[in-house]
């Protein structure tokens, strides 16, 4: 990403299984009535960098739950809901054989494999699935692509590795990293903040 380029990213709002601490990944989970209030919200705090934010690129990954809320987002904003485009690479990291399950249920039938996850959290990969590093792979290759002030609608494993990567964290702290669904993270030659 080039000096200069303001990224203005932004996890999907709550879903049904966020509530439940289920594991997402790809699977195609719609956002719920707390999720629609969370993208309200934050499209009333991009307002505030209106109206240069008019002129910026909107994103969003082709899952529904970021698709509706960047559409909310736009709409918040006064902005045309559906004038914006996906891309693949938007999307979360893939926990194969854990999507769909629960974190409860992981830790009765997974435990091996967590303890695994927890000490080399960037590296591990499920079953069937991605790694951060495999997500880290596709997020540079779309950071390659910025070329102006970008607002993005993602997914919490998306704002990790992009933080990893743009802010020079450690990638074996990646799990600590927090993905909240009510604020918006901005990014900007190499500062952060949260609006």
């Amino acid at each position: 990403m080039q000096d200069g380029i303001t990224l203005y990213c932004i996890r999907h709002g709550q879903t049904d299984w966020n509530a439940q601490s289920r594991y997402q990944g790809q699977a195609d989970i719609a956002i719920n009535a707390t999720g629609r209030r969370q993208a309200c919200r934050n499209g009333e705090a991009l307002r505030t960098f209106l109206p240069d934010l008019a002129e910026a690129r909107f994103v969003s990954s082709p899952s529904s739950r970021a698709r509706e809320t960047m559409r909310i987002i736009r709409e918040t904003l006064g902005l045309a809901p559906d004038d914006f485009p996906t891309d693949e690479r938007l999307l979360e990291v893939h926990y194969g054989a854990w999507q769909g399950q629960l974190l409860e249920t992981l830790k009765a039938t997974e435990a091996e494999a967590l303890a695994a996850r927890q000490a080399n959290p960037f590296r591990f990969r499920p079953p069937g699935g991605e790694s951060y590093a495999d997500l880290l792979s596709r997020t540079c290759d779309w950071l390659e692509t910025l070329e102006s002030d970008t607002v993005v609608t993602t997914h919490g494993g998306f704002t990790r590795t992009l933080r990893v990567h743009l802010l020079d964290l450690d990638p074996n702290k990646i799990l600590d990293l927090e993905v909240p669904q009510d604020r918006v993270l901005i990014i900007r030659n190499g500062e952060m903040s949260w609006a």
